[in-house]
């Protein structure tokens, strides 16, 4: 039994001596009955038997027993050519550990939510499912055993099976006998050096064909165990209480930040920054159970555009140039994105994807989470912002007749006749006219204006009939093959002219809603533009909540209402199911426009600074408003000056009423800047940071794509948020 093996270590090329498996059995038995002996209680301490029996043994010369360790739950994630191992939070690992060790005693799949449950982890498979977008399965390990190569970053879990065969270290540990070699059947081998030095040395055959020495093919791999001998960054878990939910719309192309990430991707940066802000600047609530956390849930459309449903890409990739390859591919990927929201049948696909996408994730995230009760917003980025936009502006309340169906479902139209239709307009006296003429409303759809001008019919009725009649929403066997007009702003045209000539297309009598300026292209059939905002005249369908704000970052939608001819938005004029609107934009953003012009034109108003998410202005910043403050009042001490000797010289009685009228101009009334933020301030501007402050045009594009990882930006929304459900903001000390 007590026999050695004669072994050649492959290192020093000495014959050293290996213990037979007998003679490591017989050991651990012993040493067990050693260990078992010290922990029996003394009845008689002093009985010379017992005293005799531990006489002869030497309990400090028994190592530590072995201890189980404790196994951490990573997975996997792959980014093009790299391959990366993360961990779950502490909480998610206890979950998928407790489900591995009952998934034995069931035939069928176990699964566990987890990461806030966007995730599904199937337990048996060992993958990990995304629930709420389309992304491939990713592999899970229980992790016990790490290890990292000399030119590795972090620490990599071994495979499990690998993992168990490395447990022989409890050998070592329980004889205290290391620099023990273990061998594999894959050519591998493991050295245990010592307690706290292990080492993986790999076959020459399976090295790095790239390893330019054999120095460097010998190089060992560090082996730890257990997770907590590693430097790994383990992160906290996530509230499960939801207190609010987002849905963000990412722009054109399929990439959203100079990295080419995916809209999943940077809004988990965003998430992540939302909950790093919770726990900093509402830690006291988070403590008194008040604020749990905001989930946001990305909305990609892009992939719905130029899959093979649509067929797009194809048709575009025939009539693409082969020169410039790389570039044309990012025109056709990117760029044209825009031209494909303002044609009708690609606005639709856009339109409906968004909108039925977002019912989607509404509908799953409610039966993920029964419990919900509270709030929904949006969020869109530069495209985004603008399909949100129109696609808020054509929503129907809860009080509309027609009431809203939802995206996945068509909408059937009313076929009003023509004497309900004349009825409506308030031009009953021209029945007759038009009946005699055996015309109705499909054969008044199909007439000019010439047409009833030859019937006698004045110039205004004209209007109003041939705008009302092609722009009202007709069923399907009434339709003349133009597009109809959106379901949204359903409320009578009424043209106006204003003192310049200007003419104001907004939605009547009660509510005038946008004014558009009288077009110098006469070519235009305004048949195919929705009333009040110019969009190209399609379905839009119904939101299955009403957002509570609409938050729009680098939004073009100030652009795009200009050049749908459009000059100003009425003041009154608010979304039909929400009613805050907040356009955030850094001010370098080549993209963004603002908002407020359009709605406030006689006052020039500077945007609302977004506060630093530490509580202060940036440095660079408070140094130029400290060197304008000084240069104002150094020009106005001067101007003072003279003003007063000046008077003094002429003596004119006219001092008190200067200081009393700049006094006056001092205070500024409080300008209510319409209703589309509920009378608040709509467009907030971020803080550029320094560097980007010396060369505007360098970061212009980077500027464009900086609201996914802007803390400022996420503090501005949370605010929002948690101010509505009247929790208090803290600000952290500095």
């Amino acid at each position: 039994v007590f026999t050695y093996r004669k072994s050649t270590d492959l290192n020093s090329g000495l014959v050293q001596r290996r213990k037979t498996p007998m003679y490591i059995k017989v050991t651990l038995i012993w040493h067990a009955f050693i260990i078992f002996l010290k922990v029996l209680p003394v009845v008689d301490e002093a009985s010379p038997s017992s005293a005799s029996s531990f006489e002869m043994l030497d309990m400090e010369s028994v190592p530590a027993p072995h201890q189980e360790v404790q196994p951490h739950w990573f997975f996997c994630r792959r980014a093009d050519d790299n391959t990366s191992w993360l961990p779950f939070s502490r909480e998610d690992s206890d979950k998928l550990q407790n489900a591995c060790n009952t998934v034995g005693e069931k035939k069928e799949e176990v699964v566990v939510a987890v990461d806030g449950e966007r995730y599904d982890v199937y337990v048996k498979e060992r993958r990990r499912h995304a629930v709420y977008w389309e992304q491939g399965p990713t592999e899970v390990r229980r992790c016990t055993w790490f290890y990292k190569g000399d030119k590795d970053t972090r620490f990599m879990p071994y495979p499990e099976d690998f993992s168990k065969s490395l447990e022989a270290y409890m050998i070592a540990v329980t004889l205290d006998e290391w620099n023990r070699k273990l061998e594999f059947p894959t050519g591998e081998t493991v050295i245990l050096h010592n307690p706290k030095l292990i080492m993986q040395y790999q076959p020459i055959g399976l090295q790095d064909e790239w390893a330019s020495s054999p120095s460097e093919q010998t190089r060992p791999r560090t082996v730890k165990r257990g997770v907590d001998n590693i430097s790994v960054e383990i992160p906290d878990g996530e509230p499960e209480k939801v207190d609010h939910l987002v849905f963000m719309v990412h722009g054109i192309g399929p990439a959203c930040d100079l990295r080419f990430r995916s809209i999943i991707q940077c809004v988990n940066d965003f998430r992540s920054a939302s909950l790093s802000l919770l726990a900093s600047h509402y830690k006291r609530a988070q403590q008194d159970g008040q604020v749990g956390r905001v989930e946001f849930l990305p909305v990609n459309w892009h992939s719905s555009l130029h899959g093979d449903a649509t067929g797009v890409d194809e048709d575009i990739q025939r009539i693409t140039l082969p020169s410039i390859s790389k570039l044309r591919h990012f025109t056709n990927d990117t760029l044209l994105d825009l031209f494909f929201y303002n044609s009708p049948t690609y606005c639709q696909t856009i339109v409906d994807t968004v909108a039925s996408e977002i019912n989607r994730l509404h509908t799953l995230f409610n039966q993920r989470h029964p419990e919900f009760k509270g709030a929904v917003s949006v969020v869109g980025h530069s495209l985004g912002s603008l399909i949100l936009f129109d696609l808020l502006t054509n929503q129907r309340t809860d009080s509309d007749p027609r009431k809203g169906v939802p995206s996945d479902e068509p909408f059937h139209r009313n076929c009003d006749t023509l004497e309900q239709t004349l009825t409506r307009l308030g031009l009953q006296q021209y029945l007759e006219t038009l009946q005699a003429e055996n015309l109705d409303l499909e054969s008044l759809a199909l007439c000019q204006d010439s047409d009833l001008k030859d019937l006698g019919i004045p110039l205004g009725p004209r209007k109003k009939i041939l705008n009302y009649v092609k722009r009202k929403w007709l069923p399907e066997d009434c339709k003349t093959g133009a597009v109809g007009l959106a379901p949204g702003l359903q409320v009578l045209p009424q043209v106006n002219s204003d003192p310049d000539g200007n003419q104001s297309l907004g939605l009547t009598m009660q509510q005038p809603q946008f004014h558009r300026a009288q077009s110098i292209t006469s070519a235009v059939d305004y048949e195919y533009f929705d009333v009040g905002i110019g969009q190209v005249s399609i379905e839009y369908p119904q939101l299955a909540f009403h957002p509570q704000t609409f938050f729009a970052f680098g939004s073009p939608i100030g652009m795009f209402l200009t050049v749908r001819g459009l000059k100003q938005v009425d003041p009154n004029y608010t979304f039909p199911t929400c009613k805050s609107f907040y356009n955030i934009y850094h001010p370098y953003d080549p993209v963004a426009y603002r908002i407020e012009p359009m709605i406030v034109s006689d006052v020039d108003l500077e945007p609302m600074l977004i506060p630093h998410h530490k509580g202060r202005k940036r440095m660079h910043l408070e140094l130029k408003d400290s060197l304008t403050r000084m240069s104002m009042d150094l020009k106005n001490n001067v101007l003072g000056s003279l003003r007063t000797a000046w008077q003094s010289f002429a003596r004119l009685p006219v001092a008190e009423a200067e200081s009393s009228g700049s006094a006056e101009e001092m205070e500024q009334p409080e300008i209510k800047v319409g209703m589309l933020n509920g009378g608040r301030r709509i467009d907030y501007v971020l803080q550029e940071k320094p560097i980007e402050s010396f060369n505007e045009y360098l970061f212009a594009i980077q500027s464009h794509l900086c609201y996914w990882e802007s803390e400022d930006t996420a503090l501005l929304l949370l605010k929002e948020i948690y101010d509505k459900l009247g929790v208090a903001f803290e600000q952290p000390q500095q």
